[in-house]
């Protein structure tokens, strides 16, 4: 591939051709970060167990807070990171898509369903569901404001 400036949108001088990323090291900072995600996840699942009838408060606040650094991340990536190639499948693939656990959710509803707790399990079920949602919202809009005033100047008055 050439280093030489692809022409812009204009037709007036462009950047330089982006390289593209081997495979291997995609790969190998996807499985790293995974490593990072996974064990963050099964520290805090560890740290606070719960019982199949009971909410499972730490797997719906491990997909909760994962999803709202994913909305962080994704406006970081668009918007201030953006020559990185390595670092959303690092960090949002690999450690967040590791430590975020809609398998354990799953997993979750249907052993309070088998326990005898129909009540947790659809609460749970449609809780998680909005509440990563409006996570994913929160941490995009949020960052995204808090960079066009950081960009403006502003301060809060």
């Amino acid at each position: 591939m050439s280093d030489s400036p692809r022409p812009g949108p204009d037709g007036g001088p462009g950047f330089p051709a982006a390289r593209p990323t081997p495979l291997a090291a995609m790969l190998a900072v996807v499985a790293a970060g995974g490593v990072v995600g996974a064990l963050a996840r099964a520290g805090t699942l560890a740290a606070f167990p719960y019982r199949p009838t009971a909410f499972p408060w730490s797997t719906f606040a491990v997909n909760v807070v994962g999803c709202l650094l994913i909305g962080v991340l994704m406006v970081l990536l668009t918007r201030v990171w953006t020559d990185r190639p390595l670092l959303r499948p690092f960090l949002g693939v690999g450690v967040l898509g590791g430590f975020t656990t809609f398998s354990t959710y799953v997993l979750d509803v249907q052993q309070a369903l088998r326990a005898g707790a129909p009540g947790t399990a659809l609460a749970y079920l449609g809780a998680t569901v909005l509440a990563a949602l409006g996570a994913v919202w929160l941490g995009d809009a949020a960052t995204g404001w808090l960079l066009d005033r950081s960009r403006a100047g502003g301060s809060a008055r």
